[in-house]
């Protein structure tokens, strides 16, 4: 029990060849190793848990190893090696710059810098969190960190590059690590388990190889709690329950739910995953991110961005062939739209759900358009009816028949319409036949109109409902502010009438009549309003822009300019 020691520091690297997923970076201060081409400064910069001082520990140890090995690594054997490895050897000095921010911190360390090495050619100063520094004491440094002695080097480590002054920078060389994938975190999660004796499942150290966000070292204290959460048996089930992840389950099931266009087992799914305490925001992402791994399983040619256990990218493949990518890309943009409301919105879960019955209604088939007359309800004209011609004929023919009968009956419009329309009887003339009647669906649907409402409404109400608008279209900021600071006032009894002050707002108003009548329209159950604008200037005085408009108000705010010009017989241009 005393000599337990955690797995981020157990397993930190020790070569080069250990530190995970900085393949390229490694290589290249090995080949500045091999080929003793060494910079006198570097800055290893990235988030947290990368590598970054692992690698400066590692780059200072092998370039003091007296035997490196062919590979470019220390060979652990030599004097110099032994001591960095018992945490003695005086060619690696350390700084905590978090703590050590000072000038006189850094006065003290460029003290040491004057003292050669006693075992192997240099002296290593490590300088973790150095954008902690004060501006005096980076002052300080930057002498000694552009021309220090031929012994000295110096590693400057940070997770937040842009805090550096630009003149520090220019004298170092910078290395950018990179976050950790997941496929790399979990297979040394994997490897961390077998030397530890614990079984893990695949899909369970995917889970917290993503909840550690491209930190190996975040990664190994999750590793560490789940290991004695679950007494050496970390299951997929357990690490959902551990870290309180939404699982995957959920969003396959919802999307069943799009699939069938099941409105309410989609709002059941939603209100179980509320009930358990998960953020609904951190839904909308994850399902955004769903869809998104829905897509790239779709094509084969993209599914290497699936980062994921293999039984869940089989389900995910599964579950992609089931879409039309079409209906995908507008459920992602749906999910998408509802992650940028949710901050501003005042009813969030009304929102959320708002989304998944438009999901849902994606699947849905689609309706007859506009509902139009069935033709096979068409009644019959009496069988002395004339007989159209062959050119007429395909026209008069049902369209819901496939075979007319060679005597087809003329067609009668009181079929199309729901009060009779009285007709004319046809008049051939003698030996030629009568023309045939063309039905047209779309004219005969037209005529069809509903009952006009005429529902009183004050003065406030269409305000009420003008605002309503408005409120609506908040991304067009123009029209936005105009219906804001421009309100309407009623003339009569369904005139709204609005005074503008330019033509532009005139303009953007004009553009949008036909919409925002329609919502006022429904909103004040009205449908004879009209909308009138006019432009009128404010009280305030009128910008002038020519230059006789200029003059012209220069002489009315001063009558004696004018007088002047008379007296002196100037002219003004």
């Amino acid at each position: 029990m005393d000599n337990y020691i955690v797995s981020a520091r157990k397993y930190r690297p020790s070569t080069f060849q250990s530190v995970v997923g900085q393949k390229s970076l490694t290589q290249t201060l090995k080949n500045a190793i091999d080929a003793g081409k060494l910079a006198h400064a570097y800055l290893f910069c990235g988030p947290r848990g990368v590598g970054k001082t692992s690698c400066a520990r590692i780059f200072a140890k092998t370039i003091n190893c007296l035997h490196p090995t062919a590979s470019g690594e220390a060979c652990n054997e030599c004097e110099s090696c032994r001591a960095f490895n018992e945490q003695r050897s005086y060619n690696i000095s350390e700084l905590d710059a978090a703590s050590n921010n000072s000038v006189d911190d850094i006065r003290q360390l460029v003290d040491q810098v004057r003292i050669p090495p006693q075992i192997g050619k240099y002296k290593v100063y490590i300088v973790d969190e150095v954008h902690m520094l004060s501006t005096a004491a980076f002052n300080a440094f930057l002498k000694t960190l552009e021309e220090p002695p031929h012994h000295a080097i110096f590693i400057l480590a940070t997770t937040e590059k842009h805090k550096i002054l630009p003149t520090i920078l220019s004298r170092c060389q910078v290395y950018d690590f990179q976050r950790i994938t997941i496929a790399d975190i979990a297979e040394h999660l994997q490897y961390v388990a077998s030397q530890e004796g614990i079984q893990a499942e695949a899909e369970a150290l995917s889970v917290i190889a993503q909840k550690a966000d491209g930190g190996m070292r975040d990664a190994l204290s999750i590793f560490d709690q789940i290991a004695s959460f679950t007494a050496g048996n970390i299951t997929y089930n357990a690490v959902i329950e551990n870290l309180n992840v939404l699982d995957y389950e959920y969003y396959f099931r919802l999307t069943e739910a799009f699939l069938s266009a099941n409105v309410p087992a989609a709002l059941l799914i939603y209100k179980d995953i509320c009930d358990k305490g998960f953020e609904s925001q951190h839904f909308i992402s994850g399902l955004s991110n769903h869809f998104r791994n829905l897509l790239v399983s779709k094509d084969a040619a993209t599914l290497s961005l699936l980062e994921m256990g293999e039984a869940t990218a089989k389900r995910y493949g599964e579950q992609a062939q089931k879409w039309d990518v079409r209906l995908l890309y507008k459920a992602m943009d749906l999910s998408n739209r509802c992650d940028l409301d949710y901050r501003v919105s005042n009813n969030k879960r009304f929102l959320v759900e708002l989304m998944l019955i438009q999901v849902c209604q994606l699947s849905m088939p689609a309706e007859p358009v506009a509902q139009q007359p069935q033709l096979q309800s068409i009644k019959t004209a009496p069988q002395h009816a004339a007989q159209p011609t062959q050119a007429q004929a395909p026209t008069a023919q049902p369209v819901a028949q496939p075979t007319p009968a060679p005597q087809a009956p003329r067609p009668s419009a009181q079929a199309y319409t729901p009060r009779p329309v009285a007709t004319k009887p046809a008049t051939p003339r003698t030996g030629m036949p009568a023309p045939a009647i063309r039905i047209n669906a779309q004219k005969v649907e037209q005529t069809v109109e509903r009952e006009k409402r005429k529902k009183p409404f004050t003065q406030e109400a269409l305000v009420a409902a003008w605002l309503k608008y408005a409120n609506t279209i908040p991304d067009e900021v123009a029209l936005f502010n105009t219906m804001q600071s421009h309100q309407p006032t009623l003339k009569g009894e369904i005139i709204c009438k609005v005074d503008v002050e330019s033509t532009i707002q005139q303009s953007l108003i004009l553009v949008t009549k036909d919409a925002l009548l329609e919502f006022i329209h429904n909103e004040l159950e009205n449908d004879y309003i009209d909308l009138e604008t006019e432009i009128k200037m404010s009280n305030e005085r009128r910008v002038s822009y020519s230059t006789g408009e200029i003059l012209a108000a220069m002489k009315e705010d001063n009558p004696n300019l004018v007088k002047a010009v008379d007296i002196l017989n100037l002219e003004i241009e």
